[in-house]
C-alpha cells in the first residue's frame, strides 16, 4: 500500500503557551516545504521538512492554516490556538464500546476535524442506573459496552486535545428503576407517565431526590472513567405536566433547575444540554452550561430555519458556543454525492451564522439518525469534503466565531444604504436563502467585514436534508465598497472547495466607490473587506 502524503495537527487545539506541533507523512524519504498561514498572511515557511513530528513553536490566539508541498502535490491542515478551551465546540460523537475496540480511527478524526468536544453516546448500563453494569454489560437497547473500552477512548480522545462527555439523559428511567421514581413522572393527560417508546419513563428532573441521585450518578461516572463533562439529553416533551401529587410542572424551569444543580455539583464538569426542537433555548441559554445545543426537527426544516434557529440561540446566550444537532438522513435515501451537496449546504448555512454541526464521528461515520447506533458509513470523498470544510472553518475561526460578529446586511447592503454590496450579472442577490439566488450576508467582523455568499443557484426548495443539485455558476461577482477618505479597501477571498486561504482580489477606484471582481462561489464563498491606509504622494518640496 503507497504511503499517504499527508498532514496532521497532534490535537485538535493548543493553548498559546504550548509548541503547535504538526505530523508529517512524505512519501520515499523525500522532503517537504511547510507554509503557515494566518489570514492569508504567511507566517511560516520551512523548507526540506521530513517525515514525523515537526514541533512550530508556541503561536499567537487564532486560526492557521498549513500548506504542506512536494512534487506538484499539496496536503492541508488548520490548527487552532486558543486561550479558552470552551470557547469554541466543535462537536463529534461515538457510539460503541465493544471490548478491543481499535480507537486509533476515533484520534485521528478528532486530530483530522479538530473536534475539541466527543459526545460518549449510550454508554451508561441505564439511564438510571450509570455505572451499575460491572465492567462489561449490554445497554439498555442491547448494545455491548466494555468500561475498559470507555477508559479508552477517554484517554485517547483527550490525548488528541479534546474533552470526553458522557451521554446522560436527565429524566428517564427504564422499568427496572421504575418503581424508584414513579412518584415524580410526569403523567399524560389520562394519567399514564410520558414514556419514549415502552422502554423510558419520563420524571420531573428538578425532583430534588432524583437530582441528587442524578448528580451522584455524574459525579461517580467523573471519578471512574475519567469524563470532561456531559451531554445532557432530553427529548422535548412535555413542555407541561402534572405529577401524581397533583402538582404542576414547567418543564423549561425544572430544566434550568437541573442545570443549576448539575454545575453546583460538579463545577468543573463541561456541560451541555440539548434544547429539542429549540425547547427551550430561551431558558436554558443563560444558565451556567458550556454551549447553546440545538437538535432540529420539524418545522426548522430549510436552509433559512436553520439560520434562524441560530440567530435566537446567539441572542439569548452567555457568549457561549452554538452548536446544532442536524442529522443528515438525506444519506439513507440518496446517493451519496446529492448527499454530499446537502451536508455543504447545512454546513455552509450554520458555519456562515457562526454555529456549528455535530455530525461527524467514530471514524468513519456521520449522524443519520437521532439514535446514533444507526450512522453511516462514509466514502473518501464524504471524508475529504469535511476534512476540507472543517479546515476552512479554524483557519477563518475569527471571521466566523467570533462572539462579537454582528450581522449588518440591512445597514450596509441595498439601494438606501449602498455602503457595501455584490451583484452578479446573470444571478439574483438575496438576503434571504431563496432558491435560484446567491445568499448574501454581511457581518462585522474584528478589523473589518466578512461577506458570506452562500450559492443556491440549480436548487428547486432550500430544504436542507434533501438531495441537492449541483450548484450552477452565477459567474464573476463585482464587489462594491463605499470609500473612507485617506484609505483603500482591501478585498480577500476564499472558498472551502476551490480556494482554501484567503487571497487578493485587485480593487480599482471609481470616485467615491472602489470595486472588485470575484470568482463565482461554489457552495460557499467568504469575502474579507477591510480598510488600509492611502498611500499619499509626497508634497513636492518648495
Amino acid at each position: 500500500m503507497p504511503q499517504p502524503f499527508d498532514i496532521l495537527p497532534t490535537k485538535a487545539s493548543y493553548s498559546p503557551t504550548e509548541p503547535v506541533a504538526v505530523e508529517l507523512w512524505i512519501p520515499d524519504g523525500g522532503t517537504a516545504a511547510l507554509t503557515v498561514w494566518h489570514l492569508g498572511k504567511r507566517v511560516q515557511a520551512l523548507e526540506g521538512c521530513t517525515s514525523g513530528v515537526l514541533s512550530l513553536g508556541p503561536l499567537d490566539p487564532g486560526g492557521y492554516g498549513m500548506e504542506l508541498e512536494s512534487g506538484g502535490k499539496t496536503a492541508r491542515t488548520a490548527v487552532e490556538v486558543s486561550a479558552d478551551p470552551r470557547a469554541r465546540l466543535r462537536y463529534g460523537f461515538v457510539a460503541s464500546y465493544a471490548p478491543g475496540k481499535d480507537v486509533q480511527p476515533v484520534a485521528e478524526l478528532v486530530r483530522r476535524l479538530h473536534l475539541n468536544g466527543v459526545q460518549f453516546y449510550d454508554w451508561a448500563y441505564r439511564h438510571a442506573d450509570l455505572m451499575g453494569g460491572g465492567e462489561e454489560y449490554s445497554d439498555a437497547l442491547a448494545q455491548p459496552v466494555s468500561l475498559a473500552t470507555v477508559k479508552e477512548l477517554v484517554r485517547t480522545v483527550q490525548a488528541a486535545g479534546s474533552r470526553a462527555l458522557g451521554y446522560a439523559a436527565v429524566y428517564a428511567a427504564g422499568p427496572g428503576e421504575w418503581d424508584n421514581w414513579e412518584q415524580h413522572a410526569l403523567l399524560m393527560p389520562n394519567g399514564e407517565p410520558y414514556a419514549l417508546g415502552d422502554f423510558l419513563f419520563l420524571l420531573d428532573p428538578a425532583a430534588q431526590p432524583w437530582l441528587a441521585h442524578f448528580t451522584r450518578e455524574l459525579a461517580d461516572a467523573t471519578s471512574s472513567l475519567g469524563f470532561d463533562g456531559f451531554h445532557l439529553d432530553q427529548y422535548g416533551y412535555p413542555k407541561r405536566a402534572a405529577t401524581p401529587d397533583g402538582a404542576m410542572v414547567d418543564v423549561a424551569d425544572s430544566f434550568v433547575q437541573l442545570i443549576d444543580g448539575v454545575r453546583d455539583a460538579l463545577p468543573a464538569s463541561h456541560l451541555v444540554f440539548n434544547n429539542v426542537n429549540d425547547f427551550p433555548t430561551w431558558r436554558t441559554a443563560p444558565a451556567p452550561q458550556d454551549a447553546v445545543y440545538v437538535e432540529v426537527w420539524p418545522p426548522h426544516t430549510t436552509l433559512g430555519s436553520l439560520a434562524d434557529v441560530v440567530s435566537r440561540a446567539k441572542a439569548v446566550r452567555r457568549n457561549q458556543p452554538v452548536v446544532i444537532a442536524a442529522y443528515q438522513h438525506v444519506y439513507d435515501s440518496a446517493d451519496q454525492q446529492a448527499a454530499d451537496r446537502a451536508t455543504a449546504l447545512t454546513m455552509a448555512t450554520l458555519f456562515s451564522h457562526g454555529a456549528t454541526q455535530l455530525l461527524a464521528g467514530e471514524g468513519d461515520r456521520v449522524l443519520v439518525d437521532p439514535y446514533y447506533v444507526r450512522n453511516h458509513r462514509v466514502n473518501q470523498e464524504t471524508s475529504s469534503l469535511l476534512a476540507r470544510w472543517y479546515d476552512f472553518l479554524v483557519e477563518h475561526d475569527e471571521l466566523i466565531m467570533d462572539p462579537g460578529i454582528c450581522d449588518v446586511t440591512g445597514s450596509y447592503a441595498g439601494a438606501y444604504n449602498d455602503d457595501l454590496d455584490l451583484s452578479y450579472e446573470s444571478a439574483a442577490v438575496s438576503d434571504r436563502s431563496e432558491p435560484g439566488a446567491v445568499w448574501r450576508r454581511i457581518t462585522r467582523v474584528p478589523g473589518g467585514f466578512a461577506i458570506h455568499l452562500i450559492n443556491l443557484l440549480g436548487q428547486s426548495d432550500t430544504e436542507w436534508d434533501a438531495p441537492r443539485a449541483e450548484p450552477q455558476s452565477p459567474g464573476d461577482g463585482r464587489l462594491r465598497v463605499r470609500r473612507t477618505r485617506g484609505t483603500v479597501p482591501r478585498v480577500r477571498y476564499a472558498d472551502p472547495d476551490r480556494q482554501s486561504r484567503l487571497v487578493e482580489a485587485p480593487v480599482e477606484l471609481e470616485g467615491d466607490y472602489a470595486t472588485a471582481i470575484l470568482p463565482a462561489p461554489h457552495f460557499w464563498q467568504l469575502v474579507y473587506v477591510t480598510e488600509e491606509p492611502a498611500k499619499v504622494p509626497p508634497t513636492p518640496a518648495p
